[in-house]
């Protein structure tokens, strides 16, 4: 099987999370610096390559109040450069509070985060790709 990969778009900052070969369990990955859409096309590309990557699950923020922010309108924007560019499914989920659970998760492990977006930001990708998993079929 092929794994998913989950994005965690950010202006400054991607998070990135995969997923087992079987879909069964999410991993924060890494988080890059978002540099440019081009470097960062060439490095999704090479992912999707090297680690057999057949769907990607990008988080959408939504509002608690169930609209869009101005960070919706720029990964809406983002996710329709991606969908010209790649020839891969591209799944939107809900990625309302995912930062806060990954802040939650990250301080029961002992791991410091105020500094630590980095962490921040990839384990907020690994928790929505495995809400999205846990309601797939395998």
């Amino acid at each position: 099987m092929n794994r998913i990969l989950a994005i965690d778009y950010g202006s400054k900052k991607i998070g990135l999370a995969l997923s087992d070969p079987l879909r069964i369990i999410a991993k924060p990955f890494n988080t890059i610096n978002n540099i440019s859409y081009d470097n960062l096309l060439n490095y999704l590309k090479n992912m999707i390559l090297e680690y057999s990557i057949n769907e990607i699950v990008i988080g959408l923020p939504i509002t608690l109040k169930n609209s869009f922010s101005a960070q919706t309108i720029i990964v809406k924007e983002f996710i329709e450069l991606l969908k010209n560019d790649l020839s891969i499914k591209i799944t939107l989920v809900d990625e309302r509070l995912s930062s806060i659970e990954a802040k939650k998760s990250l301080i029961q492990q002992g791991i410091k985060t105020g500094h630590n977006k980095k962490e921040i930001d990839k384990t907020a990708a690994a928790i929505f790709l495995q809400s999205y998993l846990n309601q797939i079929e395998k």
